[in-house]
């Protein structure tokens, strides 16, 4: 027999990462620890399921520069615009 590990969310409570767009500069982290790191979106990929739900997101780390791919739920926060 199967069983569903997945999440249990009240109606109406979406996960942040759905919020995500393309030019959004956001908040990435973990969790169990306090490390921490700004990133401006650059891509929203979607999933192989629904390619409307993003999965992954391609970033560029606001420090240096770097560009990576990290997955849609290691997102913590949305900076807001000024």
């Amino acid at each position: 027999m199967s069983v569903d590990h997945s999440l249990v969310r009240p109606k109406g409570v979406q996960p942040l990462f759905l919020s995500v767009r393309a030019g959004m500069t956001v908040i990435i982290g973990n969790d169990n620890s306090d490390d921490w790191w700004m990133a401006d979106v650059l891509h929203v990929d979607g999933g192989a399921r629904d390619p409307r739900v993003p999965t992954l997101f391609q970033v560029a780390d606001v420090d240096d520069g770097t560009i990576r791919w990290v997955c849609a739920d290691v997102v913590t926060h949305i900076v807001p615009r000024c």
